[in-house]
């Protein structure tokens, strides 16, 4: 499944759970860094808008679906995906991790939600090596000189495994930039997915995301910040579903 903006063309390359998963794993096994990042409408959105970002997304080594606009789209254009939410990758690639004795580093949110999300994931992953945790301060700056001294020490801690909990489009340039900065480090961009684990944001619950309806739910939850990013969304879904529909004639 693939988007295009402008000269840009973000790629779903990884279609579902078990292909990342043994890509993930064949990384760890070579000491090969990755940059992982997930789609979604408002990053759609996003990139419709910067064509730096939309650069930055197509640089990445790894993307997945987040979102079922997504999924639904990649239905119609005939090339399905499964959906994999940034924040459900969590615990599964911490397992991973601590299946292949691969260090892990949790950087963004605060440091409040950064200690409970380790306690969390290290009371759940037996064997999991949290190494570093960093929350940097607002307005903190991927390109700037206090994300290279980060991406050194992750460098230097030995980390192969980053959670960045920074939102886009700061967790995805931090990801490219630390593709040659940090080289050995593969970087998982999962917005609120360490939030999530200590208990300060709230998902939907399971039943309002089985109906798809979770954007209704976190949308009444926030209204006045939401409301108007989820119309942005809906107002580019009809050119989406051309671009899907000219991608399934063209096979």
């Amino acid at each position: 499944m693939q988007f295009t903006f402008s000269e840009q063309v973000v790629h779903v390359n990884y279609p579902g759970r078990d292909s990342l998963f043994a890509a993930v794993r064949d990384r760890f096994q070579a000491g090969q860094g990755f940059s992982l990042a997930t789609i979604n409408l408002d990053h759609l959105v996003k990139l419709g808008d910067d064509p730096t970002f939309a650069g930055i997304y197509a640089a990445q080594d790894m993307i997945v679906a987040d979102g079922r606009p997504i999924v639904w789209l990649s239905r119609l254009a005939g090339q399905p995906v499964e959906l994999l939410p940034g924040s459900d990758m969590v615990r599964p690639l911490a397992k991973l991790a601590a299946d292949g004795n691969v260090r892990v580093a949790l950087v963004g949110s605060t440091e409040e939600a950064l200690t409970d999300a380790k306690r969390v994931l290290e009371a759940e992953t037996p064997g999991l090596q949290i190494v570093f945790c960093h929350a940097p301060p607002l307005g903190f700056d991927p390109g700037g000189d206090e994300a290279a001294v980060i991406l050194r020490q992750l460098e230097e801690a030995g980390v192969q495994l980053c959670f960045l909990a920074l939102g886009a489009p700061k967790q995805e340039t931090l990801a490219l930039r630390g593709r040659d900065l940090a080289p050995k480090v593969g970087f998982a961009s999962i917005g609120a997915g360490l939030d999530f684990l200590g208990g300060h944001q709230t998902r939907a619950p399971r039943w309002v995301r089985a109906l798809a309806l979770e954007w209704v739910w976190r949308a009444l939850s926030n209204p006045v910040r939401l409301i108007p990013r989820y119309a942005r969304c809906l107002a580019i879904l009809p050119g989406q579903f051309i671009q899907a529909r000219q991608l399934r004639k063209r096979g």
